[in-house]
């Protein structure tokens, strides 16, 4: 089984469409309303996964009829909501609103008691972002698995400074979290007057071309301090699974 996930903010019909055409298990919408594309992915047969970031994502995921719903906290690497909650506040409301539709926990989460702890939330499993980054089957930048391996969570910050200077198109409303960046420590607080600066953006991409900054921002939770290995989805997903029925038997015994 496969399955394919989309920004909804950057997409229209046809590309989920064509999505469809090679019969997906599930499709996962993230990042804007869902409700224009829910119709035609139930209709084809695919489990709806619908990531939300905040309470009133979380509603337009009930209405659109979610089959899964994804609560991302404000830990979570790469995009999430401005005004978004923690994971461990923001996964059980979301939880009593959704039942009885199963909820996945995400953001900082990167082992088993990670996992553990979202079960105990009310979650019905939980979403993991970064530490999978950090597999032998991760498609990402060699430089950007070592990256990863090597920081830790007080070395991310949330911010649009990187979306502003490499001209993507994010919505503002969607900072991301990253791993440190020259272009943070020097633009932090002045998006502005980056956003109005040509120049400036233009020193970015200079900067990438000589080598002297990061040619790509390195997404990463603040759970990354517990990533330190590089091994196999499988080999993680049994360890993942095996840390978490022992933190779940311990807290059983309290």
């Amino acid at each position: 089984p496969w399955g394919v996930g989309f920004l909804t903010w950057a997409i229209d019909i046809g590309a989920v469409e064509r999505a469809l055409e090679h019969n997906p298990a599930a499709v996962m919408l993230s990042f804007g309303d869902p409700r224009p594309f829910a119709d035609r992915v139930r209709q084809a047969g695919a489990a709806l996964i619908i990531q939300v970031t905040d309470l009133e994502e979380a509603k337009q995921a009930v209405d659109a009829g979610a089959d899964v719903i994804v609560a991302q906290g404000t830990e979570a690497g790469g995009h999430g909501a401005r005004r978004g909650r923690s994971t461990l506040p923001f996964v059980p409301v979301v939880v009593d609103l959704a039942a009885p539709v199963p909820v996945l926990a995400a953001g900082g989460i990167a082992d088993g008691r990670g996992v553990a702890a979202a079960l105990a939330l009310g979650a019905a499993g939980a979403l993991i972002g970064t530490r999978f980054q950090a597999t032998t089957e991760a498609l990402a930048d060699p430089s950007i698995i070592q990256a990863i391996i090597e920081a830790d969570g007080d070395h991310t910050e949330r911010s649009t400074v990187l979306d502003i200077a490499r001209g993507s198109r994010w919505p503002a409303k969607y900072p991301a979290r990253t791993l440190e960046h020259p272009f943070l420590d020097q633009w932090r607080g002045r998006e502005a007057e980056l956003a109005a600066d040509p120049q400036a953006r233009q020193a970015y991409h200079d900067g990438i071309a000589r080598g002297d900054i990061p040619p790509l921002p390195v997404w990463a939770g603040e759970a990354v301090d517990l990533i330190n290995d590089l091994p196999s989805a499988a080999d993680l997903v049994e360890a993942l699974a095996a840390q978490a029925e022992d933190a779940l038997a311990g807290a059983g015994k309290h």
